[in-house]
């Protein structure tokens, strides 16, 4: 159902992984400096402790072996993979202190991403079999976009425009400088790059459909009550895209995509996601002991 998700390159989370370990780790972990030995070694799980939908999986990798390239991570779960709850999503190896030291920073990581996946993955589920898709938007945490919605396409949900360069979303404010949603129209599609499509936000049946008379093809419904968007599909499906957003949630998804829209955006799928519940325990015997070889 879930089909595989490629990972943003290195350079777009990579300095994330940097600086978190420079606020948390700084000049070192004075607590293992003092209780555990500078050649000590160790194993751990890390582990969910609540049905989830893994992701993260290789940013997790990439906090220990930026600490010590002698930790060794090896992942038991991938990226979209549905979890439940007390089982193993990976295992580390190699020097405790590198391992404690990457710990929070790791499990923050996975925290937030198996979070948003698990959530858009309810979503997705919510709405199987209605052929309404569920796409994430530009409410992120700043400086995670990439990752954030790399974990909302690890959920099931289709990405929408990256950021204000890659697409054209007439939103209210530009509507209310035009003089209303047909010059707003009338304007962007006279200058719009050719093969970008031109959506326009409207929260009226009668704005929908004058902005497809005007010539737009792809409409943002936003706040508009089911039994509106239900007419407005009616109306105007085979005409213009239908994208529903505002007010929707877990309780009336499927209504919405029951009413014929064809996608369905939601803020809360990244802003309002609840962190997922992972832990790092010492594997049982652990700490190995030992010196590095």
């Amino acid at each position: 159902m879930f089909g595989p998700v490629e990972l943003p390159p290195p350079r777009a989370w990579r300095p994330l992984v940097e600086r978190a370990l420079d606020e948390d780790v700084g000049p070192g972990d004075l607590t293992s400096r003092l209780v555990v030995p500078a050649d000590a070694l160790a194993e751990a799980v890390i582990e969910a402790r609540q049905d989830l939908v893994v992701c993260g999986v290789d940013v997790a990798r990439a906090v220990f072996s930026e600490l010590d390239p002698a930790l060794r991570f090896e992942a038991v779960a991938a990226d979209g993979d549905s979890l439940a709850a007390d089982s193993t999503l990976a295992r580390v190896r190699g020097p405790l202190r590198g391992l404690l030291a990457g710990e929070r920073t790791a499990l923050n990581f996975l925290m937030r991403l198996c979070g948003i996946a698990t959530q858009t993955r309810r979503y997705v589920e919510a709405v199987a079999g209605t052929g309404a898709v569920i796409v994430d938007t530009r409410k992120t945490l700043p400086g995670w976009r990439a990752l954030d919605k790399y974990a909302t396409a690890v959920g099931g949900a289709r990405n929408h425009r990256v950021g204000l360069y890659d697409g054209i979303l007439l939103k209210d404010n530009h509507v209310a400088f035009a003089g209303g949603v047909v010059p707003a129209v009338k304007a962007a599609l006279a200058g719009a790059p050719a093969g970008l499509r031109v959506q326009v936000e409207v929260e009226s049946e009668a704005d929908a459909v004058a902005a497809v008379e005007a010539g737009a093809d792809f409409l943002l419904l936003d706040n508009c009550s089911v039994e509106v968007l239900r007419r407005i599909a009616q109306r105007l499906r085979g005409r213009a895209l239908l994208e529903a957003s505002g007010g929707v949630h877990l309780g009336n998804v499927r209504a919405v995509a029951e009413t014929g829209v064809q996608r369905i955006s939601i803020g809360a799928l990244t802003h309002s996601a609840p962190a997922a519940d992972v832990a790092l325990e010492l594997a049982r015997g652990a700490p190995l002991g030992g010196a590095r070889t």
